[in-house]
């Protein structure tokens, strides 16, 4: 199923079962998401992504940041990062997610993807460091990008175009019972930069 409408009711579940996520649209002028899009290429830590597939290291295209209250450690494909301390535009975008969702988050993990052809594969968010069921806050800015969810058990699908300045939410079970992905595309040849707020349980 795809969602490609103006959906900016953040009350509706787009998905049918199994989890919660919702689409708050564009949460800022097209002035103010150029403005953070721009800070946040100047301004973050980006490196590359590595990770250890089949005992082999990979680097991706695609380069990664990660921030938090502290030095929180956070480990996926056999790799551990540690938290750098936030940066004013950062914590401005914390501020603005957590009084838009109620929610609160302690860090956050960024992605920049440099064209269409950079995405990433369906995984879900399970890591042992995240707390059980809790929300992640997902901001986008810079190219509009398709994100989907696969039912892990039914593979039933949903796919929405996340906008620049754009929020989406999943919370509740939905990382235990889907999949999500960036798919890649050839038809986009600008970056987009995705902020994952997360709460680490130390």
């Amino acid at each position: 199923m795809d969602l490609f409408g103006d959906i900016t009711d953040h009350t509706i579940n787009l998905l049918p079962k199994d989890g919660t996520v919702n689409y708050y649209g564009k949460l800022f002028c097209r002035q103010e998401a150029d403005h953070y899009y721009n800070a946040l290429l100047t301004n973050i830590e980006w490196k590359n992504d590595e990770a250890f597939i089949l005992g082999k290291l990979i680097i991706t295209k695609r380069k990664v940041a990660w921030y938090g209250d502290s030095a929180f450690e956070y480990a996926y494909s056999n790799r551990t990062k540690t938290a750098l301390p936030w940066t004013k535009e950062l914590l401005e975008l914390k501020s603005k997610a957590e009084s838009e969702t109620g929610e609160s988050f302690n860090s956050c993990l960024l992605n920049l993807y440099h064209t269409g052809e950079e995405g990433m594969a369906w995984h879900s968010d399970g890591e042992k460091d995240l707390k059980p069921n809790g929300a992640i806050g997902s901001l986008s800015f810079g190219a509009q990008r398709k994100f989907s969810f696969k039912h892990k058990t039914t593979k039933e699908t949903v796919s929405i175009i996340l906008e620049h300045g754009s929020l989406l939410v999943m919370k509740a079970t939905t990382q235990t019972h889907w999949l999500h992905r960036l798919p890649p595309t050839k038809k986009i040849f600008s970056p987009r930069i995705n902020l994952t707020f997360r709460t680490i349980v130390e």
